[in-house]
């Protein structure tokens, strides 16, 4: 049980709205008892403004007579049109004339409920910056020509660019003139509570927040389904191959590794669920797989998390003399363009990744307040990578360093 904390009028109705992930004209709303909002929704800024212990004597303004954004302008000596600019976020303003505009409005007890949301007419896609360099990135390339061929059906116009810790979002989204937001991949708890800060509307694609509308692939489906192949070719050693555990994708798909050996009736074992290091860079796949295949029993399948990380794993196998897929069956998932090309070709999970940007961009559109969640499937794509011969016998531990690993173009 979470126990309201002493009001403090320090804490303000845009304190509440970050901490709701909602807008600041919902949290207006649902204090001042309007009408109009789901009561779960109610409940969520109720508890934020307790947690925070935001002062309700504040919401004695709304009794007011109906402030205006001519009395704001007023007040400050500014036209009506950059106090709108200002409540809105868009551009047009400097940093100074926007808090002076959004201090008023709170002091005058102006209802932001009263703004219409403003029309997307140019979205941002936001990728981390981690995840940079598209060109070698074919996943989020996809993504993002998705989104583009979504905007054109919509008539957006649409800006691509990256994020880190510590950037100033609500900043970038005002210089680019943004009016909602993609975010595609990964981002950090304070990332996405900036990103909440910045009122926009968003959508997250290939992630999950709790609170925030998101669109993913079955990942936990496709997952189960990959390593359900492997076990049915008889290989009961299925090791998987991972990255950044914290992805949610990632999360997603170890989950369904794990479920199907559970349910085949395979003894999960840890040595064998393993992740490269680091897990952000591909250049450790080839060690991780070396540890792998020097276990007393090494593996006889292997599930990766995605195809590159596959096709650096085989690379590494057939350099310490082993056949693929005799020795060691395969498995990746995204089905990238340049998989069915591999040596030998690879069986992987198919994400429609163009789908995942247009649905998320169908969404951002489509959503009002509150969260949803969509799911494109996913499809298993049988290559020679994991079939074509009988499994082979249990592999022995190597006690010589396995050869220089080449390397391999996967993009």
């Amino acid at each position: 049980m979470v126990h309201p904390v002493k009001p403090s009028a320090s804490v303000t109705i845009r304190d509440v709205a970050g901490r709701a992930g909602v807008s600041a004209g919902t949290v207006s709303r649902a204090l001042n008892g309007v009408g109009g909002l789901s009561a779960a929704l109610r409940d969520r800024v109720q508890r934020a403004a307790d947690e925070l212990g935001y002062d309700r004597a504040s919401l004695r303004l709304a009794a007011r007579p109906r402030v205006s954004l001519a009395d704001i302008a007023a007040r400050e000596g500014v036209s009506v049109g950059s106090v709108s600019r200002a409540l809105r976020s868009v551009g047009g303003v400097s940093p100074e004339t926007r808090e002076r505009v959004l201090r008023a409005a709170e002091e005058l007890g102006y209802d932001l409920g009263n703004l219409h949301p403003a029309p997307i007419t140019r979205l941002g896609v936001l990728i981390h910056r981690g995840d940079n360099a598209l060109s070698n990135n074919l996943f989020y390339s996809a993504v993002l020509h998705g989104a583009e061929i979504a905007c054109r059906t919509h008539k957006l116009a649409m800006t691509y660019t990256t994020a880190g810790p510590g950037d100033d979002l609500s900043a970038l989204v005002v210089e680019q003139q943004i009016d909602g937001l993609l975010c595609v991949g990964y981002f950090e708890d304070e990332l996405l509570s900036d990103l909440r800060a910045t009122g926009k509307p968003l959508v997250l694609v290939d992630h999950f927040a709790p609170g925030l509308p998101s669109v993913n692939s079955d990942n936990f489906g496709g997952a189960y389904a990959a390593t359900a192949h492997l076990l049915k070719l008889g290989r009961t050693r299925v090791a998987f191959l991972s990255g950044q555990r914290e992805h949610y994708s990632i999360a997603e798909r170890r989950r369904g590794y794990q479920a199907a050996l559970a349910d085949a009736g395979v003894t999960y074992e840890p040595e064998l669920d393993v992740t490269r290091q680091p897990p952000e860079l591909e250049s450790g796949t080839g060690a991780a797989m070396q540890a792998l295949l020097a276990l007393p029993q090494p593996p006889n399948a292997v599930f990766a998390f995605n195809d590159a990380t596959a096709a650096l794993a085989m690379a590494a196998c057939q350099e310490a003399g082993l056949n693929v897929p005799r020795d060691v069956s395969f498995a990746g998932f995204d089905d990238v363009q340049t998989a069915a090309h591999f040596r030998p070709p690879l069986t992987t999970v198919r994400v429609d990744r163009e789908a995942l940007g247009a649905r998320g961009l169908e969404l951002l559109m489509s959503v009002q307040e509150g969260a949803a969640a969509q799911m494109v499937p996913t499809r298993l794509i049988v290559r020679e990578s994991s079939v074509g011969a009988a499994p082979g016998p249990t592999l022995t531990a190597r006690t010589t360093p396995a050869p220089r690993r080449r390397r391999v173009e996967s993009t």
